[in-house]
């Protein structure tokens, strides 16, 4: 929980910490479009609300994100450092997107986790 605040919260959620720079134009209005973009792909904030095909289709995306060094995204970790991910912490993530995917593999049928 700790990496995903750190690293995905301000763009992934409905708890993002806007900086003092957010109310400088253009800058404002770039952020605002890619924290809608982020929370229209991922909101932390309303995951467990989801149905159990997106909620599994989403934590397979995080993985594949993390793992592909797509997320976080390189101009967020520019200004804030602090959200790049160690490796061991991108391991941590993979391992969970993995763990989790297999513990919903157990629980639901197959055919309720794709897309007809």
């Amino acid at each position: 929980m700790a990496t995903f605040k750190k690293a995905c919260y301000d763009c992934h959620s409905n708890k993002s910490a806007y900086p003092w720079y957010w109310n400088i134009q253009p800058v404002a209005w770039f952020m605002s479009n890619h924290i809608d973009e982020g929370k229209h792909h991922l909101n932390f904030s309303e995951f467990t609300s989801s149905v159990i095909r997106r909620q599994y289709k989403t934590i397979e995306e995080i993985g594949d994100e993390v793992e592909h060094g797509d997320m976080p995204v390189a101009s967020y970790t520019l200004i804030h450092k602090e959200a790049a991910l160690e490796d061991a912490e991108k391991q941590a993530v993979i391992g969970w997107s993995r763990s989790a995917m297999h513990s919903i593999e157990d629980k639901y049928p197959p055919d309720s986790l794709k897309k007809h």
